[in-house]
């Protein structure tokens, strides 16, 4: 399962590196072309915005999984250890809490404009909308996960909130 995962999110890397590749190239394809020739792709524009917001989201999923999105700990770790692990569980109900907030509002978006088409590039407006629902199940996802973790296989809070990278350098 965990070779699974792993395969997973290095999936979710490469197609980050594919979405920030596809931006800077039609954006500097796109400033060259106006520059020196009076002209552009029209479509470029749409492309990068689709890259840019799949950047983003797909970024936060990993962000969520190594822990390398905003926590303020300082709160935290001064706490007794089952408050810590009370107020760990709040903040990832919280956390699922609003992904199952931007899930279903995604998931809305996506039925309404399930027929409407982007004016250069006649993709489908709905795959703007898949990214917050893709983000939304994977960060609820990675959460439970969190609270499992915490509860069911007796991680300390002070490992689930230290950063993936960071407690994998020190082990070596």
């Amino acid at each position: 399962m965990s070779r699974l995962l792993n395969a997973l999110f290095k999936g979710i890397e490469v197609l980050i590196s594919i979405a920030l590749a596809v931006m800077i190239i039609l954006v500097f394809a796109n400033v060259i072309l106006r520059f020196i020739f009076d002209t552009g792709f029209a479509w470029s524009e749409e492309v990068a915005r689709i890259s840019f917001i799949y950047l983003v989201y797909l970024g936060s999923i990993e962000a969520m999984r190594d822990n390398r999105h905003l926590l303020i700990d300082s709160v935290l770790i001064r706490l007794p250890s089952i408050a810590q692990k009370l107020l760990y569980t709040l903040i990832q109900g919280l956390i699922i809490w609003l992904m199952m907030a931007l899930t279903t509002g995604s998931y809305g978006l996506m039925l309404q404009n399930y027929h409407n088409k982007w004016v250069a590039t006649g993709l489908p407006v709905w795959v703007v909308y898949l990214s917050g629902f893709i983000m939304g199940i994977s960060i609820i996802l990675l959460a439970s996960g969190n609270i499992f973790k915490l509860w069911v296989l007796k991680r300390t809070v002070k490992d689930l909130i230290t950063p993936q990278d960071e407690s994998a350098a020190t082990l070596e």
